[in-house]
């Protein structure tokens, strides 16, 4: 995963009004990973209403305000689609999923100063999401490849064609993103009519 590819997933859940926390500033290559390196962000819904339907599983920026709290992990295999054959042979992509790595990751979202076990009251509450560059389009692989996610623990994906359309609506021409170098490129872009509205064949 590239420091772009993580750009943009935080650019696209703050832009949504998320708390996001990256947990390591290093990139895993020589090695296996350590359980704590198996999820790349957590995110928190400050606004999220209780008691809300749950979020579906193919998730787009009108189904964010049903997420409370969730880890998130990125594949950004941009030239690949994640087919049926493929989620089988890759047993890494479903790590973050194991007992013990969502174990350690929901004691990050423990309050202290609260009541004590909270452990299964927060794994419960907690999605887990898979941002990849997207699916089939054609049946039956297409539901294939959602039925094998949805069996191994996904609760909801996100593709990154998806964000970068929710970000590039949400990018202002006369706003200077300085502190964003991607949300400043998108605008740089679009300013000099390099991209347009989100339709445009850049991200088909």
């Amino acid at each position: 995963m590239s420091s772009v590819d993580e750009s943009i997933v935080r650019e696209y859940f703050e832009q949504n009004g998320f708390l996001v926390r990256q947990l390591r500033k290093y990139q895993v290559q020589s090695r296996k990973k350590t359980i704590d390196e198996e999820v790349d962000l957590l995110v928190f819904n400050p606004s999220y209403i209780p008691n809300t339907r749950k979020a579906d599983f193919i998730l787009f920026s009108s189904e964010l305000k049903f997420i409370h709290k969730a880890v998130v992990v990125m594949k950004g295999w941009h030239t690949l689609k994640f087919t049926p054959a493929m989620l089988k042979s890759s047993p890494e992509i479903f790590r973050f999923l194991e007992k013990t790595v969502v174990k350690k990751v929901s004691d990050l979202f423990v309050d202290k100063s609260k009541k004590k076990n909270q452990d299964q009251e927060i794994e419960d509450d907690m999605m887990k999401i898979l941002v990849l560059p997207g699916l089939p389009t054609e049946n039956p692989y297409r539901e294939q490849s959602i039925q094998l996610l949805q069996d191994k623990g996904v609760d909801g994906i996100i593709s990154f064609r998806s964000m970068l359309l929710d970000i590039l609506a949400k990018v202002e021409v006369n706003r200077n993103y300085q502190k964003s170098d991607i949300l400043q490129t998108l605008r740089i872009l679009k300013n000099y009519e390099l991209l347009g509205n989100p339709q445009l064949e850049l991200f088909k």
